[in-house]
C-alpha cells in the first residue's frame, strides 16, 4: 500500500479482501476524499467487505451498461426530464437514426458487445454462465442450472409487463416461494428493475403490482431468441423492447447523475396507464413509449388521469418515440426523440 501515492485505483478489489483494513487505516490517518477507487464485477463479496470496514467512508456508484449518451460521446449529465426547460438545454452530440436504434437495443450496453470486440451471442452465452455460477450461488441455492437460465429466460420474455408470480410459476415448474426468491436475486444484481405503481393521493383505485424490465435488452433480446436487430423491430415483442430500452435509458440518466430515479406508471382498475410518472418536487411528468414516429392525441388519453391526484401539480408530459426531432403534441405535451434522453 505505501508502495502506491494515492490516487490508487484498486479493479477487481474482491479478489484482495485483506487490503480493505490498510485501505480504512489510511483514509482514517489522512481523511481526504478520492485517495482510493475501488473497482469490482463480484458485488456480493466486494459490498459485504465494504459494509464491515468502510462504511460512512466510502461513496458508491453503481456501474450500468452504456447509454446512449455514452455511446454519443454526448457530455450533458442532467437526468432526464419532459419539461420546456430540459428540452431546451438538451442539444444532442448526435442524432439516432432508425436503424441504429435498432442496433442499439438488439446490442445492449455492454462494452464489449457496443465496441465490436465480442459477438454478442457469444458475450451473452459466456455473461450468463458466469453469472448464474458465482453471482447466483452468492445469494441463493439452485439445485438446476439450467431451470434458473429457463427462469431468467422467463422474465426476459415478460420485460414490460406486470408481475404474476402465478403464471412464471407455471411456466417454469417452480413454487411462487421460489419465483419470489429468485426475482430478487435478478434485482439485487440489477439484471432487472420493478417500476412500481403510483399511487399516493389518488382518486381511483389503482394496481398495487409492479412491473418487470430487463435493464439491457440485449441480454434480454439473447434469452428470448432474436436472431437479427431486423427481426426485434418486426416482431411481436417489438414495443416491449423498444420501451423496455426507454426506461432504462431514463433510469441510467438519473443513476448516471448519481441521483435515485423517481418513476413509476400509473394503471387504474378501468385498464387507464401511464407508461411512466416522474415525480420531482412535488410535480407528476407523464410519459408515453410508443414505437411509432407518429404518435397520436389518442396515445396521451390517459394523462387525464391525473387530475385526479390530490397535492400534486401537473406537469409538462412527452411521447417518447423514434421520430428525428422534437414536436407538440398536445397543450403542454412533447413529441421527444429517444436520443433527447
Amino acid at each position: 500500500m505505501m508502495m502506491h501515492v494515492p490516487p490508487v485505483i484498486f479493479d477487481e478489489i474482491q479478489y484482495a479482501s485483506e487490503l480493505f483494513s490498510y485501505i480504512k487505516i489510511q483514509v482514517d490517518d489522512r481523511n481526504e476524499t478520492g485517495m482510493y477507487y475501488l473497482a469490482g464485477s463480484q458485488q456480493f463479496n466486494m459490498m459485504q467487505h465494504v459494509s464491515e470496514s468502510l462504511a460512512g467512508r466510502i461513496g458508491i456508484l453503481h456501474m450500468l451498461g452504456l447509454s446512449i449518451r455514452e455511446r454519443n460521446a454526448d457530455v450533458f449529465d442532467e437526468p432526464f426530464l419532459p419539461s420546456l426547460e430540459y428540452l431546451q438545454k438538451r442539444n444532442p452530440a448526435k442524432q439516432t437514426s432508425i436503424q441504429d436504434l435498432w442496433q442499439m437495443i438488439y446490442d445492449g450496453g455492454f462494452p464489449s458487445v457496443v465496441t465490436g470486440r465480442t459477438l454478442a451471442e457469444d458475450y451473452y452465452r459466456s455473461y450468463v454462465k458466469t453469472y448464474i455460477e458465482r453471482d447466483v450461488r452468492a445469494l441463493t441455492q439452485i439445485g438446476d442450472e439450467l431451470q434458473f437460465l429457463q427462469f431468467i429466460s422467463v422474465i426476459a420474455s415478460r420485460t414490460g409487463q406486470q408481475l404474476n408470480y402465478r403464471d412464471i410459476a407455471r411456466d417454469t415448474g417452480i413454487s411462487e416461494p421460489t419465483v419470489k426468491k429468485w426475482l430478487s436475486v435478478l434485482v439485487a444484481t440489477g439484471l432487472v428493475y420493478l417500476l412500481r405503481p403510483y399511487s399516493t393521493n389518488v382518486e381511483k383505485r389503482v394496481v398495487k403490482t409492479p412491473k418487470v424490465y430487463f435493464l439491457d435488452t440485449g441480454l434480454a433480446i439473447w434469452l428470448t431468441k432474436w436472431p437479427t436487430p431486423e427481426t426485434v423491430a418486426q416482431g411481436a415483442m417489438a414495443g416491449a423492447f423498444f420501451e423496455t430500452f426507454v426506461i432504462s435509458e431514463i433510469y441510467k440518466s438519473w443513476i448516471n447523475a448519481g441521483k435515485e430515479p423517481p418513476i413509476y406508471y400509473y394503471r387504474d382498475k378501468d385498464q387507464k396507464e401511464i407508461d411512466l410518472l416522474l415525480e420531482v418536487g412535488g410535480t407528476l411528468y407523464p410519459i408515453e413509449i410508443k414505437k411509432t414516429a407518429t404518435p397520436k392525441k389518442s396515445d396521451i388519453s390517459a394523462f387525464s388521469m391525473l387530475k385526479r391526484t390530490h397535492g400534486r401539480d401537473i406537469g409538462s408530459g412527452a411521447v417518447v418515440c423514434p421520430c428525428d426531432k422534437l414536436g407538440i403534441l398536445d397543450t403542454n405535451v412533447f413529441t421527444v426523440p429517444v436520443f433527447y434522453i
